[in-house]
This record gives C-alpha cells, sequence and structure tokens, in this order.
C-alpha cells in the first residue's frame, strides 16, 4: 500500500487522491467526505495544483482541501500534500511560468488557499525552457530552506527535462527532483522510451497522472450504451475512442471474459510497470476509490498483459529509447 518516493525517505501510499474534480464536478460536501474517506483506508498522498477549482475559479480546489484539512487537527500530519506551480493563475504576464517571482509569490498563495506551513511536494506543473535552471533552483532552495517546501517534483516533463534539472541540481548540492508526474497508460505509452528510464537513472519516484486516459479504459463502451459516461463521454477519451474503438471494445470484451473491472484493470496494469510508484485517481465517489484500490491487489497473468500489447502495443519495438526503434 505504501512505498518510498523515489530515492527519498518519505513513505506515500501508492495510490494519490488526485483532486481536480472537486468543484464543477464534486461540490465540497462530497469533496470532504472523499477526502476522509481515502484517508481512512490508507491513500496519504493528496494531489493539487493552484490552477484547480478552474470551473468555479482557480484556487478554488487548495481551499476546498484548506478547510477540509482545518476540520482535524491531525489531518495535516496525515497527509502528504501535493501541489502544482506554473499555469497561469492571473491574465498578468508574471503571472505564470517559473520565474523565481512567480515560484516565491505562487507558493505564498497556495500556502494561504491551503491553510498550512508547508507543502510536502511542490511540483513544476510544466517545463518552462525560457527560464534558466539556476534561476528555478535558487527560489525553490530558498522555498525548502525556509520550510514552506519539503521535496520539489516535476509534471509533464521531457527526459531531457529532467537530466537538465538534476545536473543543474547537483552543481549547487541541491537534492534536485524527487518525482516526476507524468500521463501513462495503456494507450499513452511514450512515458516507457525515455521519461520513465531518466526517472529510474536519476532516483525520482513516478506519479501517474489519467491512468485511464480520461475513462477511455474505465468501460467508456458500456458507460455510452447505458448513458453513465460522465469524464469518459468528453476530452481525451473521447478524442481516443475515435481513432480506437475496435481495440477498446476488444479490451472490455477481454475483461469481461475474465469477470474484470475494466476500469481495475486498467489501473493495475499501470501500477505494475516498471518504475511506477502510485497512479493519481481523480474519483467522483466512494466506489471510485473502493475500484482503485482494489486494483493494487490484481496481479494479471502474463497471457493477459500479452493479450493488452496486442491491443495496445508499445511504441515501435518496445521498450526504453533508442533500442526501441532500432533494426
Amino acid at each position: 500500500m505504501h512505498t518510498q518516493l523515489g530515492r527519498t525517505g518519505l513513505r506515500v501510499s501508492r495510490l494519490a487522491l488526485g483532486t481536480v474534480n472537486f468543484g464543477g464536478r464534486v461540490e465540497e460536501p462530497e469533496a470532504h467526505r472523499l477526502m476522509t474517506y481515502a484517508l481512512e483506508r490508507g491513500i496519504n498522498l493528496f494531489d493539487t495544483a493552484n490552477t484547480y477549482g478552474w470551473r468555479v475559479y482557480k484556487g478554488y480546489t487548495e481551499e476546498v482541501i484548506g478547510r477540509w484539512l482545518a476540520g482535524s487537527p491531525s489531518r495535516r500530519d496525515q497527509v502528504v500534500l501535493c501541489t502544482k506551480v506554473g499555469d497561469p493563475m492571473g491574465d498578468g504576464v508574471n503571472d505564470r511560468g517559473l520565474s523565481a517571482r512567480n515560484i516565491i509569490s505562487a507558493c505564498e498563495a497556495s500556502l494561504r488557499r491551503l491553510g498550512t506551513d508547508h507543502i510536502d511536494l511542490y511540483q513544476m506543473h510544466h517545463v518552462d525552457r525560457t527560464v534558466p535552471w539556476d534561476e528555478i533552483w535558487q527560489a525553490m532552495d530558498q522555498l525548502v530552506a525556509q520550510g514552506k517546501v519539503r521535496y520539489v517534483g516535476s509534471s509533464n516533463f521531457a527526459g531531457w527535462d529532467l537530466a537538465a534539472a538534476q545536473e543543474a541540481a547537483r552543481r549547487r548540492n541541491s537534492l534536485g527532483l524527487v518525482s516526476e508526474q507524468c500521463a501513462y497508460n495503456l494507450v499513452t505509452r511514450h512515458p516507457e522510451l525515455e521519461i520513465i528510464p531518466a526517472a529510474q537513472a536519476y532516483g525520482l519516484g513516478v506519479l501517474v497522472w489519467s491512468p485511464l486516459h480520461g475513462g477511455l479504459l474505465g468501460g467508456v463502451l458500456d458507460k455510452l450504451r447505458t448513458d453513465s459516461a460522465v469524464k469518459s463521454a468528453q476530452g481525451r477519451a473521447v478524442t481516443a475512442l475515435a481513432e480506437r474503438r475496435d481495440a477498446v471494445e476488444a479490451y472490455e470484451k477481454l475483461c469481461a471474459d475474465h469477470g474484470l473491472d475494466p476500469a481495475v484493470v486498467g489501473m493495475a496494469w499501470t501500477l505494475s510497470r516498471p518504475g511506477v510508484t502510485a497512479a493519481v485517481t481523480g474519483p467522483r465517489t466512494p466506489d471510485h476509490i473502493d475500484g482503485a484500490l482494489s486494483a493494487l491487489d490484481l496481479s494479471l497473468p502474463e497471457s493477459f498483459t500479452a493479450r493488452l500489447d496486442e491491443l495496445f502495443p508499445p511504441v515501435a519495438r518496445g521498450g526504453s529509447a533508442p533500442d526501441c526503434w532500432l533494426s
């Protein structure tokens, strides 16, 4: 259920509670119940971002979490709290990106909204190649020295960005990144080429967002037939379904033939992949949390995973670059 985050001594749950649905899809009272439910079941890794809640207003989700944390004095110590910086928070030219100014001011604003004095994992939401790494690490090191940030992570970086970040941190004798959060699932397998190998080489934990590809791997066809699709009826799931309908249909049949829930299979496959520390689940109900938890106990036989590779093949010959495409 719990493992170390990369090369650190921090222990985190193999499932992270994603909060992107809090505000607009999940109202605050239910969000509070979901956080309590998840924590009671051993999920201690809570993931958010300063922009989440944009359906209401940016920063709203952090405020929801902050009010929940304030409801019990023990909650803050039990939770490994993660948020992100970098995406636009306003119309100002400096209200975005990874300048030292924005990193520090955005951190202060997140701390106020979350109602806490520190962030356990402060993640750069996207790489910002317009800012030198010395400036980024100067700002992050300052926040760590002040006790406002415990660890620094990245999200949506390329493999060479991870290397550039770590080598710059090494020159400063800094710990540098401890994790990378990337999209990874049966459909999106490009992290196998360089992102996950780079993370493993530098001792970074890998946190996976969208392990079900926006609901595509969660039984989307059955949900569409029964008019019960919510997230899977929009966004990347709809786009991918138009391109991969035959594979998705065969996937759902394979799961049905084995008496398995497609969502549990998709999550279990992701969690079983080399280098993956945790998968981020974005529940709207307690049942969604229970389903994700059951994936921790599901071991997929080799014949089953071989069939999954046939339906959703890895890039080129499979494996990491450059061997995957060399003849």
